[in-house]
């Protein structure tokens, strides 16, 4: 059985992001950029067979639903994409080459393919910059509460690639601020029960992503979660990754560290 995303706020047709409310003084805020598979009505399918926009190249299947349940578990407002990332991919800097993909995992995106200078801007300013821009919103309500707050980012990962089983159940992403993901490393590690990955099966120094953008630079607390697929991709699987994640959230937010700005640098700058 499939997850049928459930929302506090139902965003109408236009809106480019979707916001879950939550209490700012919280600590912790959390995001998730590649939620849906959706594309809007002008752009069809970008030329595409539907059965591409069930696969992890249009979203992160199941982060969507398990952000939803974590936001209301842990009463922290939520930033969710709208729209897939085969349109722009929210998680890259404006500057990516893989920002607007023309070929992926095997697809190749009629829609994306020879798009001019124009299309390409107005993507950033119809569907990338808005959603920014409502992060940076999100995180300066926070901050006007007194207390830094923590980012964490949902996403999800295949169980394979290019036909080799990946064995991790969960990855903890990060970059040189260790105050959220080594933490969470080490409490997922805890019951022996799970294989858990340390910048696997990515890595989280990726410059001018989204928690560069918004955590590195600004100094905040911060951890990109990256669930395998096939263990969020029904109600059961979302409800026993919520029912994990949320008492380890809520321990980390209690953290005096985490609640303060501190700038760690990053590794995808050359800074220390």
């Amino acid at each position: 059985m499939s997850v049928r995303p459930r929302s506090r706020t139902q965003p109408d047709d236009e809106a480019v992001f979707e916001t879950l409310p939550g209490d700012p003084a919280g600590e912790l805020v959390l995001l998730c950029d590649h939620a849906s598979n959706a594309l809007p009505a002008e752009y069809g399918d970008l030329g595409l067979r539907p059965e591409e926009f069930r696969r992890h190249i249009a979203y992160d299947i199941g982060a969507a639903a398990l952000t939803r349940e974590l936001a209301a578990g842990l009463s922290a407002p939520a930033i969710l994409s709208r729209f897939s990332r085969l349109l722009i991919d929210l998680n890259r800097g404006e500057n990516d080459p893989t920002l607007i993909m023309q070929l992926s995992d095997g697809a190749i995106v009629p829609g994306n393919r020879g798009i001019d200078a124009d299309e390409r801007r107005r993507r950033l300013q119809r569907y990338y910059f808005p959603y920014h821009a409502a992060i940076t919103q999100a995180l300066d309500a926070a901050l006007r509460t007194g207390r830094a707050p923590a980012i964490v980012s949902v996403h999800s990962f295949t169980p394979a690639w290019k036909s080799r089983p990946r064995p991790w159940h969960v990855g903890v992403l990060w970059d040189r601020d260790p105050r959220i993901a080594v933490p969470l490393i080490e409490a997922l590690r805890a019951s022996g029960e799970l294989t858990v990955g340390d910048n696997e099966p990515y890595v989280g120094a990726l410059k001018d992503d989204t928690l560069y953008r918004h955590a590195s630079r600004r100094g905040l607390a911060h951890a990109l979660i990256e669930v395998r697929q096939d263990l969020i991709a029904d109600e059961a699987g979302v409800a026993a990754w919520e029912a994990r994640l949320t008492p380890m959230l809520a321990r980390l937010r209690e953290d005096p560290a985490v609640a303060v700005v501190r700038h760690f640098g990053s590794r995808s700058d050359g800074n220390t």
